[in-house]
């Protein structure tokens, strides 16, 4: 057992497998007294189970730690508070919630149906606000805590996760607007864009060069929990953690800017903005194109 996080109370959701489940163990073995929260359904969101969350809080029992085990929906607004009100039931505190609860529903943006699309907004984006709220409300009052939510790369994109890829984004936004709403109390906001070998990273259209496993990503997670890193007054930040690669992501900001005189008309500025703003190009679509470059290539017979 370390010490990194002794005395502090951590509630991470998702925690029954994957990052999630390694992240609850960690936070645990460095001292944390751990609410392991997940709904306990498949990669697609359905066949919810109890046994999930259960199962990882017996482990940490066994080991030495202190966590307690909750099923709830974090989708829901009852659920979101439901994690928080266990957490100060069984311990008094809440120093830091992780929110790495997630499901995928893989479909091109022309074929996608409400059905698809909303529950992975509900898990990914909703579930991180509903904690997020129901934990701010008490780390303002303590004026000290962590928020901790999860991304992906995929916030740049998508081919065909167009929901995840929206949802992920929105965490973007949500964490840096937690950030800044809750700093003069004390409250820091980051969140982690891992790269890890789990059961939704199976399912990626495409190849991962870089990548770790859950245990990386949790040692990453415990170090934003720690004072070391509130020491250092991190937050709003966004981390990449891919095996040995760790990486910040930029803040959002204009690249270019122009002026011109008068009303603009769209005649103006397709003569000005190609030549003075221009654009910012996509990696990700240049990526696609490479590709259908050289599939055409193969496809084209011997001269």
């Amino acid at each position: 057992m370390g010490n990194f996080l002794a005395g502090r109370a951590v509630a991470v959701t998702g925690a029954g497998r994957g990052i999630g489940r390694a992240v609850a163990l960690a936070c645990a073995a460095e001292g944390a007294s751990v609410v392991v929260n997940d709904h306990g359904v498949s990669v697609d969101g359905s066949s919810p189970t109890s046994e999930i969350a259960d199962g990882v809080a017996k482990e940490i029992g066994a080991a030495g730690g202190t966590a307690v085990a909750v099923a709830d929906d974090i989708a829901t607004m009852a659920g979101g508070q439901r994690v928080v009100d266990v957490a100060l039931a069984e311990y008094g505190r809440l120093d830091g919630v992780v929110c790495t609860a997630g499901i995928l529903r893989e479909r091109m943006l022309f074929n996608m149906s409400e059905e698809e699309w909303d529950p992975v907004l509900a898990t990914h984006l909703k579930g991180t606000f509903t904690v997020f709220r129901a934990a701010s409300a008490v780390m303002r009052v303590q004026r000290s805590g962590t928020l901790i939510g999860f991304t992906s790369g995929n916030h740049q994109g998508s081919v065909s996760q167009a929901n995840y890829s929206a949802a992920k984004g929105g965490v973007i936004s949500l964490v840096r607007s937690a950030a800044l709403g809750l700093h003069k109390y004390g409250v820091t906001a980051n969140a982690v864009a891992p790269v890890a070998r789990t059961r939704m990273s199976e399912g990626v259209p495409m190849e991962l060069k870089e990548i770790g496993d859950p245990e990386d990503v949790a040692a990453l997670v415990v170090y934003l929990l720690s004072e070391r890193a509130r020491a250092e007054r991190i937050t709003g930040q966004v981390y990449t953690i891919a095996g040995p690669k760790i990486a910040v992501w930029a803040q959002p900001r204009e690249l270019r800017a122009a002026y011109g005189e008068g009303p603009w008309t769209p005649d103006r500025i397709a003569d000005f903005l190609p030549g003075t703003v221009g654009t910012d190009p996509m990696p990700m679509l240049a990526h696609l194109e490479s590709m259908a470059a050289a599939a055409a290539d193969g496809a084209r017979p011997n001269a």
